[in-house]
């Protein structure tokens, strides 16, 4: 019931229009976003032409494809006119069977009868501004006001040059384990780029850019791809000015995806903007899982 394809069999007409009239629907499973952060490696699984479909990012290790998320695509998945439990579970049973998976993530609408570890995302729903600021959190509200010795000397700046962008995101780039991922990230941002798919936006401190945001822009959705700071100067509190500046200029139009993420206090930060939370469900195996079902299938 369900077929695999490779990247060059996909009829893109049928899967945009699957997407598209989706319950799931969401911006990282849109073709331009996956050509970006996973280029040609990804294949489909497809359900009753194209009833419900599934892409299946992959890299290839010792011959096998290996499924994992790219970076910065946080939820996949599969996408139908209506969730079905049982329809996502064919898909779930044909992934572990087919594939090799270190790191899979299902969209928040997915739901399974196996039960699945879940993650947590935050989003704001488009409504007006006045309304979407109105519920900041006290502290959230503190953080916004800048002090005059901050504020005098202080701006945001739009369309950031992409090469002060790339050597500030570079030089204060948290979470990348080594060189070679901190060099990756910055491919993938820079592709979004060149696609003219992402915004930055600078705070700057007398004529000194001190922070950074990467927005994606779909025409439904605003995400939050990062958040840059200069350490020493993180207590002017210029990235909440600028996540603030994000949402008043988009959350009218679209809504505003903050991504989630795993560093400490993130939860607190992204709640202080009364974002709504939504869980997604993943599977994930060890290298040394993978290794062992590698030698057990020779």
């Amino acid at each position: 019931m369900i077929k695999q394809l490779k990247y060059e069999e996909i009829d893109w007409l049928k899967y945009q229009n699957c997407l598209d009239n989706s319950e799931q629907k969401i911006y990282s499973a849109e073709k331009k976003f996956l050509d970006v952060t996973a280029k040609n490696n990804w294949d489909m699984l497809v359900f009753d032409d194209y009833k419900a479909i599934m892409p299946v990012p992959f890299i290839k290790k010792l011959g096998f494809k290996i499924v994992v998320n790219p970076k910065l695509t946080q939820q996949l998945g599969v996408f139908s006119h209506k969730d079905s439990v049982d329809v996502n579970e064919l898909f779930l049973d044909f992934l572990q069977k087919n594939y090799k998976v270190w790191y899979y993530a299902f969209n928040e609408k997915n739901s399974f009868k196996t039960e699945l570890k879940r993650r947590k995302n935050f989003v704001l729903e488009s409504d007006s501004y006045e309304n979407i600021r109105d519920k900041y959190s006290p502290k959230r509200k503190r953080k916004l006001r800048l002090n005059p010795d901050v504020a005098d000397f202080s701006e945001i700046k739009e369309n950031v040059y992409f090469e002060d962008a790339k050597k500030f995101i570079e030089n204060n780039l948290l979470g990348a384990e080594n060189i070679r991922d901190k060099n990756s990230f910055l491919e993938i941002i820079q592709r979004f780029y060149e696609n003219k798919l992402i915004d930055f936006y600078g705070f700057y401190f007398k004529g000194r850019l001190i922070n950074l945001i990467a927005i994606y822009q779909e025409k439904y959705t605003s995400v939050l791809l990062g958040t840059y700071n200069l350490k020493e100067l993180v207590k002017f509190n210029g990235a909440s000015n600028l996540i603030d500046y994000a949402i008043k200029k988009n959350i009218e139009l679209r809504n505003f995806d903050f991504e989630g993420g795993e560093l400490p206090n993130m939860e607190e930060y992204f709640r202080g903007f009364r974002a709504a939370v939504k869980s997604y469900p993943y599977i994930e195996n060890s290298k040394i899982q993978l290794l062992k079902s590698y030698f057990i299938r020779q």
